[in-house]
């Protein structure tokens, strides 16, 4: 019988306030509401075939066959997929990045929500946005803010309605000229991911208290972003960066992301900002650092990071799209 074939496309995104830890580590329901931007061009590309003769499900990421913990996350999302579409058939995932996966750029988060878009399409169903954004967040909780397009916010949800957290859009990618300049410290891939991060978040003495001080800084962000406020968008994202990296070095165990450079870099942006030029940091769960800056002052902060810094492996990024089928 003919195999149901579809690819989708998405973005990475960078959280200007950060999703660390989970109320419910099963459904991946977010321990406080998050504020991200899509990364053009930094993307995943995955197409999913059911094939009513495959004796089991069959993923390759990059060429290569997975398996252990990447194929079951992957198998997880697709029996969502086939429970809903009510099928029987396993499989084929082909999916291929075209930056670095599992180094802090949010690879997971443009993986999932490739694959459930075109999962779903491949199986026959017609999800909304928001359908489609708490699908993906079952395979990675940021996926959620990757599926629509542009400025996303990504709200928690209610306990135990798997549906109720999904990301929106409040602004489209063309509202802000806002570039990410990101300085790729290290390719390699993390000894402790981002899903064994959110577990550890509870076992910090500072997780309730950055939990309780999201909504704040949540408000602030989002009011920034909508004035298209730089000054202030860049205080609030720094210090949000800042504090859930606090709660990763003080979880049991501690978790050190940083590199030498990711430090260097972070004391070069604050004085480069004092200095004049508009841009602000913000780390993920990685070494990596997103520079960011309005647009008419990228190629100057890409200038300086080369030269100042030797941070010769850039990636260059405006706001990007929703997650959206090809062909």
């Amino acid at each position: 019988m003919p195999a149901h074939a579809a690819t989708a496309v998405s973005c990475a995104n960078i959280a200007f306030i950060k999703y660390w830890g989970n109320t419910d580590e099963a459904l991946r329901l977010p321990a406080n509401a998050s504020l991200s931007m899509n990364l053009a061009g930094v993307e995943t590309e995955t197409t999913v075939t059911f094939v009513d003769n495959l004796a089991a499900d069959e993923v390759f990421i990059g060429g290569a066959a997975q398996s252990g913990t990447p194929y079951d996350r992957v198998v997880g999302n697709l029996d969502l997929i086939r429970e809903r579409a009510g099928l029987r058939a396993f499989a084929r995932v082909e999916s291929k990045n075209n930056f670095p996966a599992g180094a802090g750029i949010a690879s997971s988060a443009s993986a999932f929500a490739a694959l459930s878009v075109a999962g779903a399409a491949a199986a026959g169903l017609k999800l909304t946005e928001a359908e489609l954004s708490a699908l993906a967040r079952r395979g990675s909780g940021s996926a959620a803010r990757s599926v629509p397009g542009g400025f996303v916010e990504w709200g928690p949800g209610q306990p135990g309605q798997p549906d109720s957290s999904f990301g929106v859009s409040i602004a489209p990618p063309g509202y802000w000229d806002l570039v990410d300049v990101i300085a790729v410290i290290s390719q390699k891939h993390k000894i402790v991911g981002s899903t064994g991060g959110h577990a550890l978040a509870g076992t910090s003495p500072l997780q309730a208290a950055r939990v309780g001080s999201v909504p704040d800084r949540l408000e602030r962000c989002r009011a920034a972003l909508l004035a298209r406020d730089f000054d202030h968008f860049a205080e609030v994202v720094e210090a949000d960066s800042n504090i859930m990296h606090a709660v990763m070095m003080t979880s049991a165990p501690p978790l050190f992301y940083w590199e030498p450079i990711t430090l260097a870099i972070i004391k070069a942006v604050r004085r480069w900002r004092a200095e004049g030029l508009p841009v602000c940091y913000s780390i993920d769960a990685g070494p990596n650092v997103h520079c960011l800056c309005p647009g008419e002052h990228a190629a100057e902060v890409e200038r300086r990071l080369r030269e100042n810094l030797d941070a010769n492996r850039l990636l260059v990024a405006r706001p990007g799209g929703p997650a959206r089928l090809l062909g």
